[in-house]
């Protein structure tokens, strides 16, 4: 089937212009001009409002979906729903909180059944480097993992444990290796406290910037000694920029990515006992935030993902407020556009920045070449968006399987009017015809 998308406004090669973008079956096939004749003719032809702009399908990599095993926490059909109603039209899930983790071709295979014929939207997935299972990685990269996810303290769950130093520069030398990437949890265990109670202010000093500046130093290190590709996760402490700065400007390998709450919230409004708001590294104070924003206008940060953690109400921990005892993690899949885009537009970016922060530059780290942009050859994953819509947050119109969220209430700008995976558009009725996707066939 041909199908023609006609606006005023598509989010092309960084740049917002009128065109014509021409979908043959799954593909796009022609970018034209606003008001080109199209020959063929197509099968069908949708004309944007005037209040919508086109925009390609977001690429989120940084996704807990937690099946099989905690699918009570969330599972590929509420995750992926939630992904679509949000734009978001590939994602790469985590290889820890389901069970098995994924840290063997084994756990993969059941990680790959366990999501087949539930995907709403295209769907990949990251390997987990942990002690001992170094002779599992190349095999894992045959499987078609996207690359290796580490932690460099406690991950929260007991079965995907952190690597030393030493393990670490290991993994990283078969990463090398492999000429695959490493994605890295980078906080140094030896800074990080324990802080129980109430106080907002306790749980953030006892995971203080200094413990995500020093293990990325440590991890910049190990880069240059090994050469093998390193990414900084859900990076939350603008301290550690210069020295990523300079580790890009001297050709390091290296990569980073920070996330929605980081953009959005700040630690002075965060409510003592309102656990819906712990995250790990923390929502840090509003200087840090225009911090890291300057740091992705500089190019320094090359991404902004999720990081969509959810877990069960109960581990929130609600009723007695103790930050320490509960689940660290934001859930926000169905959110990160209208909370990116409502701060990037007060701040003065434009779609076409956050387009590229959330679709470019994330699809290229995974290396999801035909995804995260509206060219011709790329897949015809795109969103119809209504920039300068406002809507409230209402956690009951939310997807995620437990809609439990620092932003409740809040007003966005900027709503999902439509979204297409491969030239059709998603119906959250109909029969899901998401793909997994596999590193050695993208």
């Amino acid at each position: 089937m041909r199908t023609v998308f006609r606006a005023d406004r598509v989010v092309l090669d960084g740049s917002v212009r009128p065109a014509v973008v021409v979908v043959d079956g799954e593909r796009i096939s022609a970018v034209l001009p606003r008001d080109a004749a199209v020959d063929p003719p197509a099968d069908r032809e949708l004309v944007l409002a005037a209040d919508e702009v086109l925009l390609p399908g977001l690429v989120d990599t940084h996704v807990h979906v937690n099946e099989p095993g905690r699918t009570e926490w969330e599972g590929f059909a509420s995750a992926t729903r939630a992904a679509a109603a949000g734009g978001v039209t590939t994602l790469i899930d985590m290889p820890l909180n389901s069970l098995p983790p994924t840290t063997d071709a084994e756990a993969l295979a059941v990680k790959r059944k366990a999501a087949d014929g539930q995907c709403s939207i295209d769907v990949g997935f990251w390997g987990g480097a942990v002690p001992g299972n170094g002779a599992e990685l190349a095999p894992l990269h045959r499987a078609g993992v996207f690359g290796f996810k580490c932690f460099l303290l406690p991950s929260g769950v007991d079965e995907f444990p952190p690597l030393s130093r030493a393990e670490l520069a290991a993994a990283l030398e078969q990463v090398a290796a492999l000429d695959a990437l490493m994605i890295v949890h980078a906080e140094d265990p030896g800074l990080v406290t324990d802080a129980h109670g109430r106080r907002y202010a306790d749980f953030l000093a006892s995971r203080p910037r200094a413990a995500e500046d020093t293990a990325i130093a440590g991890l910049l290190e190990l880069a240059r000694q090994t050469g093998a590709r390193v990414h900084v996760l859900h990076l939350s402490s603008a301290d550690a920029l210069p020295m990523i700065a300079e580790a890009k400007a001297a050709g390091l390998p290296v990569t980073a990515e920070t996330c929605p709450h980081y953009l959005a919230l700040s630690a002075e409004e965060v409510p003592d006992g309102d656990t819906r708001f712990k995250c790990c590294p923390p929502v840090r104070e509003s200087g840090n935030r225009d911090a890291l924003w300057r740091g992705l206008a500089e190019g320094t940060i090359d991404a902004v993902v999720s990081d969509h953690s959810p877990s069960t109400a109960d581990l929130k921990r609600l009723d007695t407020g103790d930050f320490g005892a509960a689940w660290g993690g934001i859930a926000s899949l169905q959110l990160g556009l209208p909370v990116v885009w409502s701060q990037a537009r007060e701040r003065g970016h434009g779609l076409a920045d956050v387009v590229r922060w959330m679709a470019g530059n994330s699809a290229a780290l995974a290396g999801l070449a035909s995804k995260g942009r509206i060219a011709v050859g790329a897949d015809a994953d795109l969103v119809v968006f209504a920039p300068d819509e406002p809507f409230t947050v209402d956690p009951g119109r939310l997807h995620h399987r437990n809609p439990v969220t620092p932003y409740a209430g809040r007003t966005l700008t900027g709503v999902v009017r439509g979204t297409w995976l491969r030239g059709q558009p998603i119906d959250l009725d109909a029969e899901p015809r998401g793909r997994l996707l596999s590193r050695d066939e993208i």
